[in-house]
């Protein structure tokens, strides 16, 4: 059984009807359990508030099959995002101060737990504050030479750093961004070109494995160290909203690559189950048989 070990924030997507559960890492967990079918241990590692959301927090990522060992109850709130949309789905986000996940610590149990891992899972957003900051780049660190480790660059401004982000990249063997935040790394890396120049350039000089780009409506790019492109359209579906959709084709894609399956047949996975979160209200829907994973 394969081992998904998930580290960052834990919130609630708040929409004008209401809040739904979140968090790029939480996200990327939920999808990893299920996608997996039973054959990957997906945790959590992040912290959460003594009140009703982090109950429910719990709660949710219980129902997903998400071992929650890891997961904090700390003094602070547990994290909530204002989440405004565009008409075409598209969402814009805005923070609470101080939330619970800013307060992630890297214990003993959560290191040994990323010590034996086949995946860990990080992110820039799970990093903004010193504390968080720290914890995360522990875990990561305690990871297996062998483990994939997937960073999710999750530009949310103000919440982010050149710093940050080229101290995750240093600490990565696979890379996942937005067509958004692609000039943004660009800008930081000091690289100008298409977006092949800066992806050859991620690869290399960080030494990754492979490096993922989705564009929204005009699919996606990976790139591999070897040369290997796989490029794919999007897929034609009817959008609710995009929350999570991105998170959904990072665990696609990590669990591709943890069970060996070639290049084309893990896009082909992670851009369908990133189609099928677009058709669904919120960021954790119940994922169907159809899209499970297997070895």
């Amino acid at each position: 059984m394969k081992s998904v070990l998930a580290v960052g924030e834990v919130l609630w997507d708040v929409f004008p009807d209401g809040p739904r559960f979140g968090g790029a890492p939480a996200n990327f967990a939920c999808a990893c359990a299920e996608l997996g079918g039973g054959r990957v241990r997906t945790c959590l590692g992040s912290a959460v508030g003594r009140d009703d959301l982090g109950d429910e927090a719990r709660k949710r990522l219980a129902e997903h099959g998400v071992d929650t060992t890891h997961l904090a109850t700390v003094a602070a709130e547990t994290g909530q995002v204002f989440v405004s949309l565009d008409p075409a789905g598209k969402a814009s986000y805005r923070f609470i101060d101080d939330p619970a996940w800013d307060h992630l610590t890297a214990t003993p149990d959560l290191l040994r737990t990323a010590a034996t891992a086949d995946v860990v899972c990080f992110g820039t957003l799970g990093q903004r504050a010193t504390e968080s900051r720290e914890a995360v780049r522990s875990v990561v660190q305690a990871s297996r030479p062998d483990c994939l480790r997937v960073l999710d660059i999750n530009l949310r401004p103000p919440h982010w750093s050149a710093d940050v982000l080229l101290d995750s990249l240093a600490l990565a063997n696979v890379a996942k961004l937005n067509d958004e935040e692609l000039p943004l790394v660009a800008g930081v890396l000091g690289v100008s070109g298409d977006e092949t120049a800066v992806l050859t350039h991620l690869l290399s000089r960080f030494a990754l494995k492979l490096v993922a780009l989705t564009r929204g409506a005009n699919g996606s790019v990976l790139l591999a160290a070897d040369g290997t492109r796989s490029e794919r359209p999007a897929e034609a579906v009817t959008v609710i909203d995009t929350v999570g959709a991105g998170d959904a084709f990072t665990a696609a894609l990590a669990l591709g690559l943890a069970f060996g399956h070639p290049l084309d047949r893990t896009h082909c996975s992670a851009g369908e189950t990133a189609a099928f979160v677009c058709t669904q209200s919120g960021g954790t829907p119940t994922f169907p048989p159809r899209l499970h994973l297997h070895p």
